[in-house]
């Protein structure tokens, strides 16, 4: 959930480490540092809160130059986030500094091992006890840091990634990784390490991803990459296809803005490449083969926040594409339950991210009870793809507001093209079915531009209802999930009580809540849904009867809403299925507003981390 940036080479170590920092920040924003090797000696600089404060005090006592350095932002998980908390950590003798994205599961231990030894930690972090464990490795190892670093990873358990620098060797900077984010930068006469590509992306644009427990020992012309065993490894190769201004906000006020205004682009992007010249469905990544899928009896979404209900949407379409059951959990919660899962099980996990603790642990339950996963993910070589048997990538873009929209999206794209092509494996539907909803996806890129030129509208009512204490949204059939991130939205941005609720389970509770001026969101599905469309109607019907303020999202051309909506939000006319990618789009704009009105961070959410990398 941190981010972290290591770098080596020529330049001022500060200035390039705190430019990463920047574009790392939405991982983790309690607190920041730098450390730097210069002349044999260790020098550090850490501050709590947002990187600003970091900033300004280098800026008051600037730092030596060097040309070896790392640097943090962190997400507290042990420990408040304070100056002595912060990141990085050093050994009792100033030798080491350690940064850290993860959780040591057994530092207690540790740290009492370290304690009887007579070392004083200063933290309550557990990060603290590896620059400590690294203090003591290196004299045993010849100060090699690398060959530390190797020794001190056998001691630990948990997810981490670590990056440390040592004043025995100014040239040089050691990561590991085990089950956390780690990828190196290629530059010419210089290295990176780091959590994200864009920490380094405005310096170069080739980049190695790391595998599970690997070491490696970067210097300014050197890569070198062992297994903690100290086997010579390799990493994945890759290059970044989108440049540094791709991670900047292009003249928006919030990075979450131009994200909304990319999604048209985003799902373009996805659907993208995605037809053979004979017209079939193929998607590339899928590595398992066509007789595998034809034996698939069960399908399992498993996903955290945004990307669940993403799932709960694709639920709909692949059992009615496919005739295959298919189930929507959370991953949290997923192998805590005893799921019944066997060969023919097809478990996919959704995390834009590809890092998400949560989806990753259930992944490797679902394998171990033998299952096939598939993964839908927007980061290319992360963790989560990497241990699936297939994956589906969205190719939306580098998304860095906290709360996903474009991600959200794309993740429905992507469930949709592996539906179809599901159907397309078993039969269940004939190459022209499939090639007229893959026309009608194409088309829906326009929709959700049509729905962007018209957000005005849906700015100007959240800033008439920014004051209000709760907000409730309602929808059926595709419009729940849609209702349920509407919601999420609102409370994760303005930080205001809101719920999503199934229409049809209005009378069966929630009705209660419903009082005069309440405002209520209600999501119609399209006419061409003639049964549920009529009862939804009557929703709106009962909640303003009752004093609600309703707020209507309905097609263009429906005139039923008319008589009880005191406001309505037009979508444009698509198939039922398609719905939920146009009618998102005015609640998250809803949302975005709302909260900037209110002053919030709109990009950073108190409490909330891009990458859940920890359970």
């Amino acid at each position: 959930m941190c981010g972290i940036i290591g770098y080596v080479g020529s330049q001022q170590a500060v200035d390039v480490v705190m430019d990463g920092l920047r574009r790392l920040e939405y991982r983790g924003y309690d607190s920041a540092g730098v450390a730097l090797v210069s002349s044999g000696e260790l020098y550090a600089a850490k501050r709590a809160g947002k990187l600003a404060n970091l900033d300004e005090a280098l800026s008051q006592d600037p730092l030596p130059r060097a040309t070896t350095g790392i640097g943090h932002t962190r997400w507290a998980t042990h420990g408040a986030p304070n100056d002595v908390n912060a990141h990085p950590h050093t050994d009792s003798a100033d030798r080491v500094a350690v940064i850290h994205n993860g959780i040591i599961e057994n530092f207690a231990e540790l740290r009492a091992g370290l304690e009887a030894l007579g070392h004083d930690l200063l933290s309550e972090t557990d990060t603290e006890i590896v620059a400590h464990l690294l203090g003591e490795a290196l004299p045993q190892h010849g100060d090699d840091l690398a060959a530390a670093m190797r020794a001190v990873t056998s001691h630990l358990e948990g997810a981490f990634t670590l990056v440390a620098v040592a004043t025995a060797d100014p040239h040089t900077v050691v990561a590991a990784r085990r089950s956390s984010p780690l990828v190196v930068g290629l530059g010419n006469g210089e290295n990176f390490v780091a959590s994200d590509v864009s920490a380094f992306i405005a310096h170069t644009r080739d980049a190695l991803e790391l595998g599970q427990d690997q070491v490696v020992e970067v210097t300014s012309d050197t890569v070198t990459i062992t297994d903690f065993a100290g086997r010579p490894a390799e990493a994945v190769a890759y290059h970044v296809d989108w440049d540094a201004s791709a991670a900047e906000k292009g003249g928006y006020q919030w990075f979450m803005l131009k994200e909304i205004d990319e999604q048209p682009r985003a799902i373009a992007d996805t659907l993208l490449g995605r037809t053979s010249p004979d017209g079939r469905l193929q998607l590339d990544e899928v590595r398992l083969s066509e007789e595998e899928l034809r034996e698939v009896d069960k399908v399992i979404i498993i996903a955290c926040g945004t990307a669940f209900y993403s799932g709960l949407v694709a639920k709909y379409a692949i059992e009615h594409w496919t005739r295959v059951p298919c189930e929507v959990e959370l991953a949290s919660e997923f192998r805590y339950r005893d799921p019944v899962l066997d060969r023919q099980t097809l478990v996919v996990a959704i995390s834009q991210s590809g890092e998400t603790m949560d989806t990753l642990m259930a992944i490797r339950y679902a394998r171990a009870q033998n299952a096939r996963v598939l993964a839908i993910c927007n980061t290319n070589g992360s963790t989560i793809p990497r241990e699936s048997d297939a994956v589906i990538y969205t190719r939306a873009g580098p998304e860095i507001a906290v709360a996903s929209t474009k991600g959200f999206l794309s993740q429905i794209v992507a469930c949709y093209l592996l539906g179809l092509y599901l159907a397309q494996v078993r039969g269940t539907k004939y190459g022209d079915e499939i090639a007229t909803i893959m026309a009608q996806l194409q088309e829906v890129p326009a929709a959700v531009q049509r729905v962007l030129d018209g957000a005005e509208q849906v700015r100007a009512l959240a800033r008439d209802l920014a004051d209000s204490p709760s907000v409730l949204f309602l929808g059926r059939h595709t419009g729940f999930p849609v209702a349920l991130e509407g919601a999420l939205k609102l409370k994760e941005l303005a930080y205001l009580h809101a719920e999503g609720f199934a229409a049809g389970e209005l009378k069966h509770g929630p009705i209660a809540l419903v009082q005069e001026g309440l405002p209520v969101f209600v999501i119609v599905p399209p006419r061409g849904r003639d049964a549920l469309h009529g009862k939804v109607v009557s929703n709106i019907q009962e909640v303003r009867a009752r004093g609600a303020r309703t707020i209507v999202l309905a097609e263009e051309g429906d005139p039923t809403v008319l008589a009880y909506a005191d406001e309505v939000i037009r979508l444009p006319q698509v198939p039922t299925l398609m719905q939920p990618l146009v009618a998102t789009v005015p609640l998250q704009v809803f949302a975005c507003e709302v909260a900037t009105v209110l002053g919030h961070d709109v990009d950073q959410p108190r409490n909330l981390a891009k990458s859940v990398t920890v359970e």
